[in-house]
């Protein structure tokens, strides 16, 4: 086992014969360039080197010395300091720190730190765009409808773009609408007429513009598979305020305003309650009748 252990450590060895003769040509830089203005400069340099080594007991190889004169001609085993940039001036700062410590430590501090946010914001809009997209495909895959998923894909298309450009606020709203387009997909309820003491089933209301006319309004809620009315962001037509409701008014045609009327006449109880039904996967919600749209959040 002891001859590739000599082996394995004979280069390593014979590199370091020929840095040292390497380290010996230099510290006879007014010999070397004697000699290297002579034809036969090569084989004195070589003449001059084993005598140098003779002199300290140690055998040198024609290889070696060989290696060594090339070695020195090309500027080998030669440190060469990296170029110029901020990053090599911040590592000198770094080593001379101690030196700097006693007047400008806090500043040290603040350096550091800036090079710390500098190096995490300039990744900051890459990581919300891949969180946008993480986000658009989870909502993707529960969408059932083509239209729930185009709308989805030009939101994070949207989004990125923004993250792109730099423009953070704009892409950290779309990532906040996706996460709601998210929780609006999976929810499951069913659109009810309130039919209860002390809150009426239905409204109607004259608009403004036209005061002959009247706009006819079931009062309904949202509720979920376990009884819990859920809240609802919705569009108050006649103000063009959007709040969050648990309880809103549908803008519906004047039959079925009267049929629903009559229903509740009859024994105070609505039978036919159920107006809308939203399933998961979808965005919207599937009216049981043609409706014109519109809802109203206060009455």
């Amino acid at each position: 086992m002891a001859a590739p252990k000599t082996q394995a450590k004979a280069p390593l060895d014979e590199l370091m014969m020929a840095m040292d003769v390497v380290d010996t040509l230099r510290h006879e830089e007014r010999v070397v360039a004697r000699e290297l203005g002579q034809d036969d400069r090569d084989e004195a340099l070589k003449a001059r080197l084993r005598k140098i080594y003779e002199g300290q007991g140690l055998e040198v190889t024609e290889r070696i010395l060989d290696e060594g004169i090339a070695a020195l001609r090309e500027s080998r085993f030669v440190y060469k300091p990296p170029r110029p940039s901020w990053e090599t001036w911040l590592a000198k700062v770094w080593v001379r720190r101690w030196r700097y410590a006693p007047w400008a430590g806090g500043s040290a501090v603040l350096l550091v730190g800036w090079v710390v946010w500098a190096a995490w914001s300039g990744g900051a809009d890459e990581r919300l765009a891949e969180r946008i997209g993480t986000m658009a495909s989870e909502v993707s895959l529960l969408a059932e409808t083509p239209d729930a998923r185009t709308a989805i894909a030009t939101l994070a298309d949207r989004g990125q773009r923004a993250a792109a450009a730099g423009q953070t606020s704009d892409a950290e709203a779309t990532l906040t609408r996706l996460e709601a387009l998210k929780t609006e997909i999976q929810a499951a309820f069913e659109v009810r007429i309130v039919s209860r003491p002390g809150v009426p089933s239905g409204v109607f209301r004259v608009p403004d513009v036209n005061q002959r006319a009247r706009n006819y309004y079931l009062i309904v809620e949202a509720i979920a598979p376990g009884g819990t009315a859920l809240p609802r962001t919705v569009l108050n037509e006649e103000t063009g305020e959007t709040k969050s409701v648990t309880i809103w008014g549908q803008r519906v045609p004047k039959a079925l305003f009267d049929r629903i009327a009559a229903d509740k006449q009859a024994d105070g109880i609505v039978d036919a309650a159920v107006l809308g039904r939203k399933t998961p996967g979808q965005i919207e919600i599937d009216w049981a009748t043609g409706l014109p749209g519109g809802a109203i959040t206060e009455w």
